[in-house]
C-alpha cells in the first residue's frame, strides 16, 4: 500500500511540534491537499486541533495499544484515501514505556511504519551546538529513520548559516526554520491544551502561522521526502477480517456516546470498531439534553473536563435521573476517567466545590495536586466481564492520565505498571457495567467492546420482549 508519509518529532516536549504539526496542515490543506494527520501516543487534544480547526482526518496511532500489524493497518486504513499522512511524535523522540525503553515512543512508531522522520529542533540559545544534538539523535539507533531537520525559534538572519553547516557535516537535509512566533501560541491547561473551541482566533492564528511556515520552510521538500516513504506492510490475514475481526451482532444496537464540552476524549478509531461490530451511535449531552435518546441498548461515557462543568452537570437532574434508572434497569454501560467521575454521588468541581452527580457509585471524586497514576498500565480482571470470562477477555492495555481521583476506585481489575514492580487494583466490574479511570483502545484488545456489544444485546433482545 503507498501512503506518502513524515513523522514530526523533537527532542523534547516543549519544543513546537503541536504547533509547527498544525501550521504544517494548515500549509497543505491551503494548497488543497487531502491530508490524514496521526498523533502517537493516547492524546486526545492534538487531534481535536488537527480535525476540527484545520478539517483533516486525524487518527491515533499507539504502539503500546497495537501490535506492529495492527499500527500499520490502522495507518493504512485511515490513510488511504489521502494524498498525504502526517504524524505527530510524542515527548522526546526516542522516550517510551517507563521512561527505560523505547517501546510506545515516537522512534518505535517511525521504526513500526518504516516512516521518515523530520527532526524539530528548539534552538534557541544554541548555534553550532545544534550539530552536536542532531548528530546525538541520528546515531542513538542504527536505524534512527531521522531524515529532516527543521529549526525551530531561529532568527533569519542565523538559518543559513547553521542550515550549510549541518548540511555539510551531517549529510542530512535542512527543511527549514520557524522564527519567534508569539501571537500564534496556543495554551495549556492541566489535562494538555485547551480546548480548540476555546480559542476565539484560532484558525485566523494557524492561517497566519501556515503563511509564515511557507516562506521559512521547504515545504515542497517536505513533500518529496513523504513520497519517498516504501510501501506500507499490511497483511492481507488482517485485512480480510471484515474490518473488525470477525465479530458483528445480529441487530443494530443503537448505543448512546455522552457528547459535549464535559465528555469530548474520544478514540475516533474507537467508534469505527464500535459501527463495524454493529453499534449505531447515538450522541446525547449530560449538560444540554434534558432526556436520554429514546431505544438506546447501552451507553457509553468517555473522559473529558466534567470538573470544569460542574454545575451545569449537578443541575440537569433530569438526566442523572434517567442514567440511574437505565442502568439500575440493566442497561449495560461503559464508562473512564471523566464519565466514571461522573456516575459517583458527588464530584468536586475545580473551584472545590461538591457537585450532586448520577449517584450510580457510591463515594465522591475530589481533586488532588498531582497527577494521579500517570501512563500506561495492563489490565486483568479479576472475574467476568460483562459476562464473559476474564481468560477469555485477556490482558488489556490502557492509559491513565487524571488529576482527580475517588474515594472507590473499584477493585475487579488489577492494574500493572509495564516495566515496573507496581500495580494497584481498579474499575467496578459488574454483570451490565464496567467503570473505571483507565482509558480503553478497543483495538489494543477488541474482546472488551465485543463483550459490551453481546450484553447491549441481549439487552435490546430482553427489552423487546
Amino acid at each position: 500500500m503507498k501512503i506518502p508519509r513524515i513523522l514530526l518529532a523533537a527532542g523534547a516536549s516543549g519544543s513546537g511540534k503541536t504547533l509547527i504539526t498544525c501550521g504544517l496542515l494548515q500549509a497543505l490543506v491551503n494548497r488543497k491537499m487531502k491530508v490524514a494527520s496521526f498523533k502517537c501516543g493516547p492524546d486526545y487534544i492534538d487531534p481535536m486541533f488537527h480535525s476540527r480547526v484545520i478539517g483533516t482526518k486525524s487518527r491515533n496511532l499507539d504502539t503500546f495499544f497495537t501490535d506492529a500489524d495492527v499500527t500499520r493497518y490502522l495507518l493504512g486504513q485511515n490513510a488511504q484515501d489521502c494524498e498525504i499522512a502526517v504524524m505527530e511524535g510524542v515527548m522526546g523522540f526516542y522516550d517510551g514505556v517507563g521512561g527505560i525503553s523505547t517501546k510506545a515512543s515516537a522512534y518505535d512508531l517511525a521504526d513500526t511504519t518504516d516512516t521518515p522522520v523530520i527532526l524539530i529542533v528548539n534552538s534557541r540559545g544554541m548555534s553550532i551546538s545544534l550539530a552536536a544534538y542532531i548528530k546525538g539523535f541520528m546515531e542513538y539507533r542504527e536505524n534512527s529513520h531521522i531524515k529532516g531537520v527543521i529549526f525551530n525559534q531561529m532568527s533569519p538572519m542565523l538559518y543559513p548559516r547553521m542550515k550549510k553547516l549541518v548540511e555539510e557535516e551531517l549529510r542530512i537535509e535542512v527543511l527549514g526554520y520557524v522564527p519567534k512566533v508569539e501571537d500564534c501560541v496556543i495554551e495549556s491547561r492541566h489535562l494538555g491544551l485547551v480546548l480548540p473551541e476555546e480559542i476565539s482566533d484560532l484558525k485566523e492564528r494557524l492561517k497566519k502561522l501556515a503563511a509564515v511556515l511557507e516562506e521559512t520552510m521547504e515545504i515542497d521538500r517536505i513533500l518529496a521526502l513523504a513520497q519517498s516513504a516504501p510501501d506500507l506492510n499490511v497483511p492481507e490475514s488482517l485485512t480480510a477480517k471484515n474490518e473488525a475481526f470477525g465479530f458483528r451482532t445480529a441487530h443494530k444496537l443503537r448505543i448512546g456516546v455522552a457528547e459535549d464540552e464535559a465528555f469530548c476524549f474520544f478514540y475516533e478509531d474507537n467508534f469505527r470498531l464500535l459501527r463495524k461490530m454493529g453499534a449505531e451511535l447515538v450522541p446525547f449531552s449530560p449538560i444540554h439534553d434534558a432526556h436520554l435518546p429514546s431505544d438506546l441498548d447501552g451507553l457509553l461515557f468517555y473522559g473529558g473536563y466534567p470538573e470544569l462543568n460542574g454545575e451545569a452537570l449537578e443541575q440537569n437532574q433530569s438526566m442523572k435521573t434517567e442514567i440511574a434508572q437505565a442502568l439500575r434497569d440493566g442497561m449495560p454501560c461503559m464508562a473512564e476517567c471523566g464519565g466514571f467521575m461522573y456516575l459517583h454521588e458527588q464530584m468536586e468541581d475545580m473551584d472545590g466545590i461538591s457537585r450532586q452527580t448520577c449517584g450510580v457509585i457510591s463515594g465522591k471524586c475530589y481533586r488532588t495536586p498531582r497527577l494521579t497514576r500517570f501512563g500506561y498500565i495492563t489490565l486483568t480482571a479479576g472475574h467476568p466481564v460483562f459476562g464473559q470470562a476474564a481468560e477469555e477477555i485477556g490482558e488489556i492495555p490502557a492509559h491513565e492520565f487524571h488529576y482527580f481521583d475517588s474515594e472507590n476506585c473499584g477493585s475487579d481489575f488489577h492494574a500493572a505498571k509495564p516495566l515496573s514492580k507496581r500495580g494497584w487494583d481498579c474499575i467496578h466490574s459488574q454483570e451490565t457495567l464496567m467503570a473505571g479511570y483507565p482509558h480503553l483502545y478497543y483495538y489494543g484488545n477488541p474482546e472488551v467492546p465485543w463483550a459490551f456489544l453481546l450484553k447491549c444485546e441481549e439487552y435490546h433482545s430482553s427489552s423487546k420482549v
